[in-house]
């Protein structure tokens, strides 16, 4: 009896008022990561061929990251949309990217240390 009581007072609901600036903010955040890591692709692409391959696996993680950034909208897509199953399979892979992020920025590094 004392362990369902237990359990019944673990299952206490809490309610969070989001502030009024809360959906302004990170929009504005997301809308900034996109344009700032498109930027760096487009220049790590573009100065590839000056720079060496370094360059490129850098410019491939700018690239990981933009995908990363617009998993966020599909997020919100699903949780606007109350799809579980489209929420739950994108939230699945959300850190793939970031992951395949740091592999791409590795090998850059590990290209920067060869001399031409």
């Amino acid at each position: 009896m004392s362990l369902a009581s237990v359990l019944l007072l673990a299952q206490v609901e809490r309610r969070y008022d989001q502030p009024t600036w809360f959906a302004f903010v990170a929009i504005a955040l997301l809308l900034a990561g996109v344009v700032a890591w498109l930027i760096a692709a487009v220049l790590g692409f573009a100065r590839a061929r000056a720079f060496g391959p370094s360059t490129r696996w850098f410019a491939f993680a700018a690239v990981c990251m933009i995908i990363y950034h617009l998993q966020f909208l599909l997020l919100a897509l699903g949780l606007i949309l109350e799809n579980p199953s489209m929420t739950l399979n994108i939230g699945a892979f959300f850190n793939l990217f970031v992951v395949l992020a740091a592999l791409c920025c590795t090998m850059g590094f590990v290209r920067l240390t060869n001399p031409r």
